[in-house]
């Protein structure tokens, strides 16, 4: 298995990348972080692909998230009982309809035919601080789902599902970087997808029950997720699961100030492999970029040597 490190149990993090696009160097970042606070906790550190959307999630770019780690020198741990040593969400889908089914039952989702374009037009929506559209509380079904049973061609599973949260209510945690956060059911978000109607779990949905299974005890990743743990705190408390700490870490910019993102094309760890571009000058540039987190690592934990071999070629 490529990339295993030698760790000892107790902590577990996790790589979660997505393979809808080329890994950029905001990607390499979070991972870096992630690697370093794995070595310093002398823990685990697991590689999840989290390729739900089918339209986009390639098999080229899972092994192209593969070659790009090695190439980093950013390492995982293999998990006992995946035959590539790291799980992959498609391949979870009927843990995922189980669950769908038993939220159901319990009364914290609900099916929700509203489109886009009703829940922007309608009256009561209003935006988030960060710009989000908030789900009403008036387009919520009332339907009671205690005693259902799905139908037998599955037709359940192709509509969206909506989580209920509690309007009105602040959902406080603890963020290792940034200090105590506070979201506010209703005003920050509202009610959230926990299905979509392409048959596969969102990501809400996911990543907590992933987690859950993977032992995952610190989620590290990116600062924009940071409203995405308010949501996923209502889960775990209905789901009587412990959740994990929380680091979320600053977003790379490029020298316009603009968040890397594979949305707006950012530059791939893949075009500086392919313009012969060796690890260490890549580390070096996100270094001078100002992300003081990538020096640590690689004092840390980073082992150069191939790709010092590579400079003196």
């Amino acid at each position: 298995m490529r990339n295993q490190r030698v760790s000892q149990p107790g902590y577990v993090g996790r790589l979660a990348p997505t393979p809808s696009g080329w890994l950029h160097s905001g990607h390499a970042c979070t991972f870096a972080l992630a690697s370093l606070r794995a070595r310093q906790a002398g823990g685990l550190l697991r590689l999840r692909i989290e390729d739900l959307d089918l339209n986009r999630c390639k098999r080229e770019y899972v092994d192209g998230i593969l070659d790009d780690l090695e190439w980093l020198g950013i390492g995982w741990d293999p998990q006992p009982g995946y035959a590539r040593g790291f799980v992959q969400q498609s391949e979870q889908l009927d843990r995922y309809q189980q669950e769908l089914v038993r939220w159901a039952r319990a009364g914290w989702i609900y099916p929700s035919q509203v489109s886009r374009r009703e829940l922007r037009e309608h009256p009561s929506a209003q935006l988030s601080p960060d710009g989000e559209i908030v789900f009403p509380p008036e387009l919520r079904e009332a339907e009671c789902l205690q005693d259902w049973t799905p139908d037998s061609d599955g037709n359940c599973f192709r509509m969206n599902w909506r989580w209920k949260v509690p309007f009105g209510e602040a959902v406080r945690f603890h963020d290792l970087r940034s200090g105590s956060k506070s979201y506010v059911a209703g005003r920050d978000f509202g009610d959230f997808l926990v299905w979509s109607k392409d048959g596969m779990p969102a990501y809400e949905m996911a990543v907590v029950l992933d987690d859950i299974q993977g032992g995952i005890n610190e989620v590290v990743r990116g600062e924009d997720l940071l409203v995405s743990t308010a949501r996923q705190l209502l889960v775990y408390e209905k789901l009587g699961c412990p959740p994990p700490s929380w680091y979320h870490g600053p977003l790379v910019k490029d020298a316009k100030g603009v968040r890397l993102a594979k949305s707006f094309d950012s530059e791939s760890i893949r075009s500086y492999r392919e313009r012969g571009w060796t690890a260490v000058q890549f580390w070096e540039k996100i270094k001078a970029m100002g992300f003081p987190e990538v020096a640590d690592w690689m004092d840390n934990c980073w082992d150069g040597s191939e790709a010092r071999r590579d400079d003196r070629v």
